[in-house]
């Protein structure tokens, strides 16, 4: 088996790289363990082990709680501590902090921070072991499978597809007693939302619009009939009269495509369907009114809602959720030439209103008004679009929540429900008359795709105007710019993007789904 890079002499180090030097030099093999304490409550430093830690620590005789105490006082939350060579099954144990034992349901931060900080707490474990080129890591349960789980795929999640040279890959395990059902729960909501990462994160060369398409449907191939995909062409759109679409395509090379996903989950086939929608701007210049080039790049994620749809979609069957589900994802590029739609130009959206084109980059909220008309059609119980929509979103709530617009109370609770089980946000915002106003006062059609006052509230205005393509009691915008990529403001996501919110829009379905 290959060995570590280096023999190590101390038996602890902590993050910072503190050693304590205890026993002669041994050499590690490629497995590794990470282990779980809590805070006691008012008792700043004083430690209590997890039931795993303690029973590994009961295994080496007392030896983990005596290197805890010569190690240094207390163990902050989501901060690791190293230590070597105390047992033979494991020679590199990761120790992480997770705050506070009796921590529970935040109503000030709308979150379960206890699952929170078993999120952070494991992937800082997983992460410190993987630069250690350990390959094979236990997992301490920590009091909830699901969520150490989630912690230690996300924190793991690496997009280094396109390098030669790569990090090793490692595989993760619950460690003892874990729930291993909830465990296994834990694991497909984190591949999910990576999923969604890793089509965010590609290149737009490599995830065009038809790219995209063929990954999802080799993603649910292995669903067989509970499953249907359909790769709709340039032709049975211009078919469906969608001018608002289409104007937004048709300065690309790259031909559009129109996805529609239908899952089959329920018993009951006539159950109606929760209806997802997800912008797929798989590259966006701006069209016409060409953005800056500063950090365009970022803007290969701009297929963001399309990605977490897709993704919640192929995570609900392999979850095999009881419930029916229809996601639709418009698909093309959003390109300057010739062809390109103009400032100023009206078209015409599937529901017959037209539309004055102001700015073409604001061309997500067109393809949207004609998936949101075509996604009606099927008599949904609910319609959720997801889209990063607006840079206005981003100024209003930054990275902390996603923006939720919507015409349903109950539906706004559902999805804040959800939200706070997997710690991924989300905020209430605005639909006033107030917003549809702007849209709709224009000048050479029925509407105009920015607003009267197009920087006053624009996230806002922006889902006035899907507003206008919305007739189901029941329908929810969710602006995801502001949460689109992470620096370091979600400790267990590495910097990249992020794939929110996919598990909340999985919780939702699973919540939607035992509801009957």
């Amino acid at each position: 088996m290959l060995l570590l890079r280096r023999a190590v002499f101390p038996v602890v180090r902590t993050k910072c790289g503190r050693c304590f030097c205890s026993s002669p030099s041994l050499q590690m093999d490629r497995k590794g363990l990470v282990l779980g304490v809590f805070e006691k409550k008012g008792e700043k430093g004083n430690l209590q082990l997890t039931e795993a830690a303690a029973g590994f620590d009961r295994k080496v005789s007392g030896k983990l709680s005596e290197l805890l105490k010569i190690s240094g006082p207390g163990l902050k939350k989501g901060k690791s501590r190293i230590f070597y060579g105390i047992h033979e099954e494991f020679p590199c144990v990761a120790v992480v902090g997770l705050d506070d034992a009796t921590a529970g349901v935040c109503g000030a931060e709308n979150w379960d921070t206890a699952k929170e900080n078993i999120r952070q707490a494991v992937s800082a474990g997983c992460r410190v072991l993987q630069d250690l080129e350990v390959t094979h890591v236990e997992v301490d349960g920590c009091g909830d499978a699901q969520a150490a789980a989630e912690g230690a795929l996300l924190g793991l999640f690496q997009y280094d597809q396109l390098k030669s040279k790569k990090k090793p890959k490692v595989t993760v395990q619950p460690h003892g007693s874990a729930d291993s059902t909830a465990w296994a729960k834990g694991v497909l909501y984190a591949e999910g939302q990576n999923l969604a990462r890793l089509l965010m994160e590609a290149p737009a060369n490599h995830i065009t619009p038809t790219a995209f398409a063929n990954t999802i449907q080799e993603k649910l191939a292995q669903h067989g009939d509970r499953v249907k995909v359909q790769k709709r062409s340039q032709a049975w759109i211009e078919e469906q009269g969608m001018g608002a679409f289409l104007s937004v395509s048709k300065g690309s090379e790259e031909p559009p495509v129109f996805l529609e996903l239908h899952y089959n989950g329920s018993p009951d086939s006539k159950q109606a369907p929760l209806l997802l929608v997800g912008k797929g701007i798989t590259f966006d210049s701006g069209g016409i009114s060409l953005k800056p080039s500063a950090s365009m790049d970022m803007m290969r994620a701009d297929m963001g809602g399309a990605a977490t749809v897709c993704a919640s979609v192929v995570t609900a069957a392999t979850l095999k959720l009881p419930i029916n589900i229809i996601g639709l994802a418009p698909l093309c590029e959003n390109m300057p030439s010739g062809k390109a739609t103009k400032p100023g130009d009206v078209v015409t959206a599937k529901n017959g209103k037209t539309i004055q084109v102001d700015n073409t980059d604001a061309e997500g909220r067109l393809i949207l008004a004609d998936a949101l008309c075509y996604a009606h059609t099927f008599n949904p119980r609910a319609v959720v679009n997801v889209a990063t929509l607006t840079g206005a979103m981003d100024v209003a709530l930054g990275s902390a929540a996603t923006g939720v617009f919507t015409n349903s109370d109950w539906l706004w609770g559902e999805l804040h429900k959800a939200s706070v089980v997997t710690g991924d946000r989300v905020w209430r915002m605005p639909l006033f008359q107030h917003y549809t106003k702007q849209v709709t006062d224009s000048q050479l059609a029925d509407l105009n795709n920015i607003g009267k006052y197009s920087r006053s509230g624009g996230a806002c205005t922006a889902a006035a105007f899907l507003k206008e393509f919305v007739t189901s009691p029941h329908w929810a915008h969710l602006d995801i710019a502001g949460v689109m990529s992470n620096k370091d403001e979600i400790p267990y996501l590495k910097k990249g993007m992020s794939g929110r919110p996919t598990r909340t829009l999985v919780e939702f379905a699973a919540a939607l789904a035992h509801q009957g």
